[in-house]
């Protein structure tokens, strides 16, 4: 079978370059969005089921003071900060998302050390804040 020239080029066009991690939003719907839902407002297919109420990520820094939190939405997703969900601690991707290492600034200046994955999924976060 063969792939029209066009097809093939819009799919390579769509993939990520060889080489490059997936994008924020692709990551947070790779290990979020079952919970936290596609869009990061709480509505996941799971969260119907689970016996704390998933938080709308969308609103963080409006609850936060207008200020995105990095630090903690960094610590929670890596585990630092354990987060009850499920009945339990939140899953902890610090261990599948260690990538490249990168260092952040906190909104105080403080200095983040984290994996280029879980700083690509937190930055897409803060660019959904509403």
């Amino acid at each position: 079978m063969r792939i029209p020239t066009a097809a093939l080029a819009l799919c390579l066009a769509a993939a990520p370059a060889l080489g490059q991690p997936p994008s924020g939003v692709a990551l947070f719907r790779q290990t979020c969005a079952t919970c936290h839902g596609l869009e990061a407002r709480g509505d996941g297919p799971m969260a119907s089921i689970l016996t704390l109420a998933m938080p709308d990520l969308t609103l963080m820094a409006a609850r936060n003071g207008g200020v995105f939190p990095l630090a903690r939405v960094v610590a929670a997703i890596d585990g630092r900060t354990e987060l009850a969900g499920h009945g339990g601690p939140m899953p902890v991707y610090g261990f599948s998302l260690r990538g490249e290492g990168v260092a952040l600034t906190a909104p105080d200046g403080a200095e983040i050390r984290t994996s280029a994955e879980i700083a690509a999924i937190a930055d897409w976060l803060d660019s959904v804040q509403r």
